[in-house]
């Protein structure tokens, strides 16, 4: 990690593109400014920690779906196929 020290006023670059700058500091806060291309994404960290685990469950229910899909699927064809055999037959 690098760890910069910076004053009011002041800003650090990132990437050329990226611009932090200090804007105010009162007691335990400080107060950024954050200039980034639009697609770059920005996110205080607890929002983005919450969009991390709302996209694992997300992927959780798609997993469960997708199994429930494909168990579907195969007692769809088991039936089509006893159908079929039981068509044959007559």
């Amino acid at each position: 990690m690098l760890i910069l020290t910076r004053k009011r006023d002041e800003s650090i670059v990132i990437d050329d593109n990226i611009k932090i700058k200090i804007l105010e500091i009162d007691n335990n806060r400080v107060q950024l400014g954050i200039e980034a291309p639009e697609n770059i994404i920005v996110h205080r960290e607890e929002i983005y920690q919450e969009i991390q685990e709302e996209n694992k469950l997300a992927a959780g229910m798609k997993k469960e779906i997708s199994t429930d899909m494909s168990n579907l699927l195969k007692t769809r064809l088991k039936k089509k196929k006893n159908r079929d055999k039981r068509s044959k037959r007559i």
